[in-house]
């Protein structure tokens, strides 16, 4: 029998042409539904990385907008090998400042490094040994402190679906990786395989802003639908996945947009929402919000907000929640209930960055609101870290605080002080004290004495 083999290779190219399709246009429907759930515009192709926007899409407004341009060409990624870095983040190792940075700030007792990451934000920071691990809206760098060298790792690699990170963070022999829009990204740091965690293994949705390991062994996802609860942190076991929703917790989560998951005292678990605080205590939830004293009132803050950023203008949702709230009439970006970053220290007491509404302490029973006031450089709170010294970060949209351990005020940063930018992400201290603090556009490294 003849064999038409150039007719065979056809038909076998064909086909394997369809089935690409088909999976692109599987995951382009389930994108396109939900972004209709979010209120965000349908993706009209795949032609672009994962975690960026098509032109006229809009991200909620706690954070800079993803990028809207593809990285530059790069050789694609095998298992063995890491990708090469696009040209945006080829100037990472870049030491001694930037461009816009004036010489004399590298002199003083304060020492501090500039690491630039392009146009993108840096959510999430790591410090591991002798790698600091840096999430930006391009992907994950690992940056090695020893050798100045670094690896990129993003959605040309098999199991990272979008470069677009909200968090990062070590679990046991693991580095875990929130994404936008592409769920959880998981690394074995033996064997460098990337193992993705998405809906069909029990994710409640695939914008995972946030990951907790608790004492329990547990592990607790903030998504945007609610939070999952996986029993003794078996990722790889479906059937220890549980789902926590608005509609099964009967409003114990009061909003399906949760951005933080904090571990209390005795195993309590605390949850940051758009729509207030909730605790998940021996099986049953509670929540608090403005009205029981979560964030300053308006008239405190009104003078100091300049932006007039309405994130109900953004999305369906947030003018939904904006209506049922009461806030029709506020003119500018204040949502006292919009808890946009969640920390507990040792005590047990229980820290809330709001939208707006500045730091929020609640120690159980009693709220306390620290503003501009106060001395905190802006009421919008966007980052909140309490280091191995126990000492408190905040960061917010005008610069770096740091609680005074009296209580009785704060220590300010900014980029006067050594800060890339002054809108601060995220936080991290090695075990020399030095501290990363991750802002759009870069990584500032500090080191020696950081006073005011």
């Amino acid at each position: 029998m003849n064999l038409n083999f150039k007719a065979l290779a056809v038909v076998v190219i064909i086909m394997g042409l369809m089935v690409v399709g088909g999976y692109k246009l599987g995951t382009q429907q389930a994108s396109n539904e939900i972004a209709k759930q979010k209120g965000l515009p349908a993706v009209a192709n795949q032609n672009m990385s994962a975690g960026e926007l098509p032109p006229g899409a809009q991200v909620p407004l706690n954070h800079p907008p993803i990028d809207s341009a593809a990285p530059a060409a790069a050789p694609a990624a095998s298992m063995s090998t890491f990708p090469q870095p696009s040209t945006p983040q080829a100037d990472l190792a870049g030491m001694g400042g930037s461009a816009s940075t004036p010489l004399a700030q590298l002199t003083g007792d304060s020492q501090f490094a500039h690491f630039r990451v392009g146009n993108r934000n840096v959510k999430g920071l790591a410090v591991d040994g002798q790698y600091v691990w840096i999430g930006t809206s391009g992907g994950v760098i690992r940056y090695n402190t020893v050798d100045d060298k670094y690896d990129v790792f993003d959605n040309r690699i098999e199991g990272v679906l979008s470069n677009g990170v909200f968090h990062v963070s070590r679990i046991d022999n693991r580095l875990a990786v929130g994404t936008y829009g592409g769920g959880l990204s998981v690394m074995d740091l033996d064997t460098s395989v990337w193992t993705n965690y998405n809906i069909p293994n029990g994710l409640a949705d695939q914008f995972v802003y946030d990951l907790q390991k608790t004492s329990n062994g547990d592990i607790w996802i903030a998504t945007w639908s609610g939070a999952n609860r996986i029993r003794g942190g078996d990722l790889d076991d479906n059937s220890k996945w549980d789902m926590f929703t608005v509609e099964n917790t009967d409003g114990g989560i009061p909003n399906p947009w949760v951005y933080g998951v904090e571990e209390g005292l005795n195993g309590d678990i605390w949850l940051a929402t758009e729509e207030g605080l909730a605790l998940y205590r021996g099986g049953k939830w509670q929540n608090w919000q403005h009205k029981d004293g979560l964030g300053a009132p308006i008239e405190v803050v009104r003078d100091a907000i300049t932006s007039r950023n309405d994130p109900a203008k953004a999305s369906q949702h947030h003018a939904r929640q904006k209506s049922e709230q009461g806030l029709e009439d506020v003119d500018i970006a204040y949502n006292p209930n919009y808890i946009i970053s969640l920390a507990v220290d040792s005590d047990g007491i229980v820290w809330a960055g709001t939208w707006g509404g500045g730091l929020a302490r609640f120690d159980g029973e009693n709220w306390t609101n620290y503003t501009t006031a106060d001395g905190l450089p802006g009421n919008h709170i966007f980052m909140l870290h309490i280091d191995i010294d126990g000492q408190l970060w905040i960061g917010t949209s005008k610069g770096l605080a740091r609680f005074k351990q009296d209580g009785a005020g704060f220590d300010v940063m900014t980029t006067a002080d050594g800060l890339y930018a002054n809108n601060v992400f995220s936080l991290a201290k090695a075990d020399n004290g030095t501290i990363w603090v991750g802002s759009f556009g870069g990584v500032a490294k500090l080191s020696g004495p950081i006073n005011n």
